[in-house]
């Protein structure tokens, strides 16, 4: 319709009178306004061709005015809360504000939706209210694109689009909340005071969920990957994935054997995947990641997890598969990785075509109130910066609820963008079960004591309106009846997770060395294919000669490999062996050190061209420069390795220590995961170390912590010091049987130091060297340094320097596992030698010293002496001048003019 609010009513009164004149030269739509505002003037007492229409115009105007205020701000007066009473009036809503009266209500006005043109105010207000202030307030007026606005406004405003529900599907909505309920009840019966996060009070999450999977089943998606945290896990592991009861119940009597693989987890942190056959014989697969109690930390890995399997299935891979993140309010408010994974739905790197997102709002955060937790109005406000639509649903009234997730669905599906769905509700126990909530909140549980069970309200309703009571109990009846038998039944061990793409993965770590050389000529092919441009294409100058010039390093007899170019090898011979390679990271494309360059841009086009791109098209190389987040980023790609145990999935951190960012996804995932879940992972993360007076932010990736970490051959920890060992370590890790995260410290300025170079005869080397031991012919050395890393440089340019052909140094390339049957065959013949040293630029409480000291003294014999800088709080000082004084002191101390001069702190 074209008539706007703002337009103006001289205007309009002299289209009015043109209408009356020659009613067919205006358009339908003009023509059908006029006949509505012509009837509204004669119910007015109007004259048909007389008098003026400004009057009713502004009127007409206010109406308008109105009805985008009720689209606005409707969601305020809905009735949502179960607690709470509801809403009446609000201001902002009140129709005096628009210049309308009780004498406006039965005149008739034109309106523009709601299955009609033309309507009385009276009949429109109580349109208005039953749309958008009922059991569902909507926000959606905040999205910016019209068609997207539109589509919810015609679906929302349109009674034709929102079909009574028929008897068979409100007595399965009432199943679903029996079995929700029962299920807590039987829980809550046999296994006393133990600790379930009950989800009584917000079991309307079950049928929601049960609707969500139905749907998007019918719109096409056969995939979905949901996260959420432990409220409500294992009720939904139950009644929508159907993990065995009997299994369930095992893990409450503590039955080892029956419910995990390594350490374990607690049983509502564990994930489950199945294939679910839906009533209409649809078969989907759904996952429910494992996560731990840092809520929403989750969040990213479902995330990734999800983008893997779309990529899998190639184009519309994001119509096939559907993310779906279940979140408390307190958390979705408070947790920065909410908004950090938001962030990242409409990235090229990391978008997934729209997650379904559920709050379950239980209006308090363990003793928390929303007052004390948030500072937005709603829980879910911080997903506005999506603008996006956001349902909130009052958690009693499922049948509100399932309309609101099915549209949410079909948006998602239609749109390819996030939608969330806020279910309010309430926790009936504490915390846990055995948390005591009247110490805190005593007036909001004396009323959700009087709250009878969401089933009974339901099943109370149903009866209202003429559905079988006897059918409802029986339904209840036979839930109980297979609850009982399931606790009888034979318990089922769990298989480990090494299943489909997985099952030629081994599970256990073993000290193997696998072939990783790659042919000279085959690399020398590769480096010429990679420095050819498109016809056209003008790089930057300075970009091409580098390139080149690598280039030309690989195919000259003599020449010397750099990092980055052992790097690129190294990619360019996994794709070509048909396994996919994705790398992200803040600037990881260029190159924090602009030392990469996957991806170089036409100087006079602004044309991208990815030479590894090109390379071969069954498998991928994908590089994404990442948003500047480090938790979400990481826990994605963690996410996505999960689903690739053939392909190269790296993070790489702008500088090492940024990845302090993403703590809790190094803990609480990367790891150990598989200890937990029994999940494991080949993510590489990549780690720039090395001390260069750059002061405490940009030295250390925080060694110490990763060693810290080490147990259970749960990681590889490494710090090559050559490109050649570099080359070896990225290929060895698809080369291994198994799969465990690695964690690579990489140079800073090494990476362009002349004294770091490979010939190309390194990379056809047969294999990465855990160990690598002094290659000169010393004899019995005087002193014999151990150190890891950037150091040995430095130790080796200044051995040579002196002419000390009386010291050994021994470098460390693999920290964990420590090959501690090489290392021991390497010092066996140095055991007599006087001087044994580790040498470290961190500081003694940082760096490997605290890991490597104990290791080294069980296999030489005696402890070692320490070699490097003195306790410290931070990394490293502010002073370029002072670094270097440092620096110098480390390496006199260990390659001292005195032979005989003992160690240095």
């Amino acid at each position: 319709m074209p008539f706007q609010a703002n337009v103006s009513p001289a205007w309009v009164e002299a289209l009015y009178r043109k209408w009356q004149r020659t009613p067919g030269q205006l358009s339908a739509d003009w023509q059908a306004f006029f006949e509505g505002f012509d009837t509204g003037r004669q119910s007015a007492g109007l004259p048909s061709t007389a008098g003026p229409a400004s009057d009713f115009v502004l009127k007409q105007s206010a109406v308008d005015t109105l009805v985008n205020r009720y689209r606005e701000l409707g969601h305020l007066l809905a009735c949502t809360d179960p607690l709470s009473p509801c809403k009446t009036a609000h201001p902002l809503l009140d129709i005096k504000v628009f210049g309308l009266d009780d004498d406006d209500l039965d005149r008739i006005f034109h309106v523009a939706g709601f299955d009609t043109e033309t309507k009385s105010l009276r009949d429109l207000l109580a349109r208005l209210r039953q749309t958008y202030c009922q059991a569902t307030g909507v926000e959606y007026m905040h999205i910016i694109e019209p068609a997207e606005r539109f589509w919810l406004q015609q679906r929302l405003e349109s009674q034709n689009d929102r079909p009574a529900l028929s008897d068979e599907e409100r007595y399965t909505i009432l199943r679903k909340l029996q079995q929700a309920a029962l299920f807590e009840r039987f829980l809550h019966r046999k296994f006393v005071g133990q600790k379930r996060f009950s989800l009584e009070g917000g079991e309307v999450l079950v049928p929601v969920l049960e609707r969500a999977v139905r749907r998007a089943a019918t719109l096409g998606m056969r995939d979905m990957v949901l996260g959420m945290p432990h409220r409500g896990r294992l009720n939904v592991l139950a009644n929508i994935f159907g993990k065995p009861l009997e299994n369930i119940f095992a893990e409450f009597a503590d039955n080892a054997e029956f419910h995990f693989v390594g350490e374990g987890d607690v049983k509502y942190h564990k994930g489950f995947s199945t294939d679910l056959t839906l009533p209409d014989d649809r078969l989907v697969h759904m996952t429910m990641a494992s996560n731990p109690s840092h809520l929403e930390a989750v969040n990213p890995v479902v995330e990734g997890k999800a983008r893997a399997r779309q990529d899998a299935f190639g184009a519309n891979g994001a119509k096939r598969v559907l993310p779906i993140l279940i979140h408390g309010d307190a958390a979705f408010a408070g947790q920065g990785v909410v908004a950090e994974t938001l962030n990242l739905a409409g990235l090229e790197g990391f978008g997934t075509g729209g997650t379904l997102h559920i709050v379950l709002n239980n209006q308090i955060g363990f003793t928390t109130i929303p007052a004390d937790a948030r500072s937005s109005r709603y829980a879910t406000d911080v997903a506005k910066m999506l603008m996006i639509p956001i349902f909130h649903v009052h958690g009693e009234n499922p049948e509100a609820a399932i309309r609101a997730v099915e549209l949410a669905v079909e948006y998602r599906q239609n749109f390819g963008r996030d939608v969330l769905l806020e279910i309010i509700c309430y926790r009936r126990h504490g915390h846990n079960e055995g948390d005591e909530p009247y110490f805190t909140q005593p007036l909001m549980y004396q009323a959700i004591k009087k709250r009878p069970p969401a089933h009974h309200i339901y099943r109370d309703r149903l009866i209202e309106q003429g559905l079988d009571p006897s059918r409802m109990k029986q339904q209840a009846t036979e839930l109980e009846e297979e609850l009982e038998a399931a606790l009888q039944r034979q318990r089922h061990p769990v298989d480990r997770g090494f299943h489909g793409r997985w099952q030629h993965i081994e599970p256990n770590y073993a000290p193997i060395s696998p072939d990783t050389g790659a042919e000279p000529d085959r690399l020398r092919s590769l480096a010429d294919r990679l420095a050819q441009w498109p016809a056209g294409f003008t790089p930057d100058s300075r970009i091409r000669a580098l390139l080149e010039k690598r280039r030309d390093a690989v195919l000259q007899p003599d020449g010397e490999l750099d990092w980055a170019t052992a790097e690129t090898l190294a990619f360019a011979s996994l794709v070509e062996e048909g396994h996919s390679v994705r790398l992200s990271g803040q600037d990881c494309r260029r190159g924090t050190f602009s030392q990469r360059h996957l991806i170089q841009f036409d100087i006079h086009t602004g044309q991208s061209h990815m030479p590894m791109a090109t390379l071969n098209g069954a498998a991928s190389f994908r590089a994404f420069d990442s948003s500047l987040s480090e938790a979400s980023v990481l826990g994605f790609e963690y996410g996505y390795s999960l689903e690739r145990p053939d392909g190269l999935v790296l993070w790489e951190a702008q500088f090492g220590d940024f990845a302090n960012g993403a703590q809790v996804i190094i803990d609480q995932f990367i790891s150990s995961g598989q200890r937990k879940w029994d999940r494991v992972s080949g993510l590489v993360m990549l780690l720039p170390h090395g001390y260069e007076g750059q002061g405490p932010e940009h030295s250390s990736a925080r060694i110490e912590r990763f060693l810290q970490s080490c147990a259970e051959n749960n990681l590889l920890v490494a710090q090559p010091t050559t490109p050649g060992q570099y080359f070896h370590l990225l290929r060895r890790q698809l080369k291994l049987p198994f799969r465990r995260p690695l964690i690579v410290f990489t140079p800073k300025s090494l990476l362009r130091h002349p004294c770091c170079r490979s010939p190309l005869k390194d990379l056809a080397d047969n294999q990465f060297h855990e160990i690598l031991p002094d290659t000169q012919n010393i004899g019995k050395p005087a002193r014999v340094l151990l150190c890891s890393g950037k150091i040995y440089h430095e130790l080796q340019a200044e051995r040579l320097r002196q002419r000390r052909f009386d010291v050994a140094i021994i470098r460390i390339e693999q920290l964990y596992p420590l090959r501690e049957d090489l290392l021991a065959g390497i010092l066996q013949p140095l055991r007599e030698t006087r001087h044994l040293l580790w040498v470290q630029e961190e500081a003694r409480n940082m760096g490997a010293w605290s890991f490597i000291a104990p290791r080294l003294a069980t296999i030489a014999g005696r402890w070692p002496d320490y070699c490097g800088r003195p306790d410290a709080a931070a990394p490293d000082g502010g002073s370029h001048r002072q670094f270097l004084t440092e620096q110098r002191r480390i390496i006199a101390a260990a390659l001292p003019s005195d032979a005989t001069a003992g160690s240095a702190d």
